[in-house]
């Protein structure tokens, strides 16, 4: 299932190539499929989603209950205990905590001719937060309401509106539905899948438009995001979830091999890789992995994605760690050394770094600040973790005075004229004349 591959080799080479190519597969079917789908509901409407809803969802629900109304989130409050309650808020500020320092104002200035120049930010006017169902409902994923919704909400998005498949009875989980309520969800309907990506695209009469499209979703989620993507703004086309951990001989192998399986156990493409200078930690690394996957309830698709993407890399140096990890540009990167703020800085390209024996990944999927949102499958080379700038436009603003145009003048006639746009250069010109 594991085993330690020496590197640089021609077989760590080729390991590294299996894991760094591995791509969220966008069979041709599939995405025909998904286009068909955007395609019937914008054409369809309320009765597509209908449709589509009652054939994989809820076998029985009725138009007026595609939107969550406002007993449900009363009833919803009343179902949960004081104690998730509690933990929720805590999160929240947080995550709020952290993501306030994101936001930027907007700014002008001016000059002593009269030029005035400046940047409006405004929000987008409605964003859409797409949550799974996770196991019928019955695993809500809170944490994914948080990490899209608390941005957008800094950011002063007004219509906030939140998608996701209803359970076999009609109903969303009562947790789903106060999480929401409390970081400022305008709307729920309960619409799954490419059909719900749709309708926050086009719109329907049940369902508004929105500007901007986040959260995480299936393949026909992904598919649909891309195919939107133009028409509203979407967060980034997540692929299979990723952790790469950096250890020297003081990291513990017990807690390795738990953060290893913390990835592996999301799906059959899952990667989780060790880059390690001690040859015994690998060892011991491996052997704690075989050991904790047999008490794991999802133990078979943790196998499956070890098998196929799992690695434990054994260099000669921390540096040579440090290398082979920019290169992988991992979504989650640990650093269980003696001394991780000692690599930090020369890390390049990671979605999030982790650092100490002390900071599993887990503490950054759920309640550190941070968001959880990040780039994948190398992609961090150029993208970066959501948000509140997901949720925000920029706006240049731009007023010449006479005397900033008969100075600046002949320069943009110079240009304009060089790129062959002599209307650009005459609407100049023009101005500029005497009398």
């Amino acid at each position: 299932m594991l085993k330690t591959i020496p590197y640089p080799s021609r077989d760590g080479e080729a390991r590294l190539a299996e894991i760094a190519t591995r791509k969220m597969g966008a069979d041709p079917a599939l995405e025909k499929r998904a286009q068909e789908i955007l395609e019937t509901v914008k054409r369809d409407g309320d009765e597509a989603l209908l449709s589509y809803t009652r054939q994989f969802d809820s076998a029985n629900l009725t138009v007026e209950q595609l939107t969550v109304s406002r007993d449900e989130i009363r009833c919803a409050y009343e179902a949960v205990d004081s104690s998730f309650l509690r933990i929720l808020r805590e999160a929240i500020g947080n995550i709020e905590s952290f993501h306030r320092n994101q936001l930027r104002p907007s700014y002008f200035t001016t000059r002593p001719d009269g030029t005035f120049l400046g940047q409006m930010v405004r929000p987008v006017e409605a964003a859409g937060l797409y949550i799974p169902g996770g196991k019928g409902g019955e695993t809500p994923l809170i944490s994914s309401v948080l990490m899209n919704g608390i941005p957008a909400r800094l950011a002063g998005v007004k219509d906030l509106a939140l998608v996701t498949p209803p359970r076999f009875d009609g109903s969303v989980n009562p947790h789903l539905l106060v999480a929401a309520g409390e970081v400022g969800v305008s709307r729920i309907h309960k619409i799954g899948s490419a059909w719900a990506i749709a309708a926050l695209a086009y719109g329907t009469a049940s369902v508004r438009r929105v500007d901007v499209i986040v959260g995480p979703g299936n393949i026909y989620v992904a598919l649909a995001k891309k195919l939107v993507s133009g028409e509203v703004g979407i967060d980034l086309l997540a692929g299979p979830s990723e952790i790469l951990i950096i250890a020297d001989e003081h990291a513990n192998p017990h807690h390795v091999a738990a953060d290893m399986l913390s990835q592996a156990e999301h799906d059959s493409m899952a990667s989780a890789v060790l880059i390690t200078t001690n040859p015994v930690l690998a060892e011991k690394t491996v052997d704690s992995v075989r050991g904790q996957l047999s008490q794991l309830p999802r133990r078979e698709l943790a196998r499956e994605s070890l098998q196929r993407f799992g690695a434990v890399f054994l260099v000669k140096s921390l540096d040579e760690a440090v290398r082979l990890a920019n290169r992988i540009a991992p979504e989650h990167l640990e650093i269980q050394t003696v001394d991780p703020w000692s690599l930090l800085g020369k890390i390049e390209h990671a979605g999030a770094v982790f650092l100490g024996d002390s900071t599993p990944e887990a503490v950054g999927d759920y309640y550190a600040g941070p968001n959880h949102v990040l780039p994948t499958a190398g992609t961090a080379r150029f993208a970066s973790a959501l948000g509140v700038e997901n949720f925000l436009k920029r706006t240049s603003v731009i007023s010449y005075s006479r005397e900033a145009l008969e100075r600046d003048g002949n320069a943009i006639i110079r240009l304009a004229e060089l790129e062959g746009l002599e209307a650009h250069a005459a609407s100049v010109r023009v101005r500029l004349k005497k009398g």
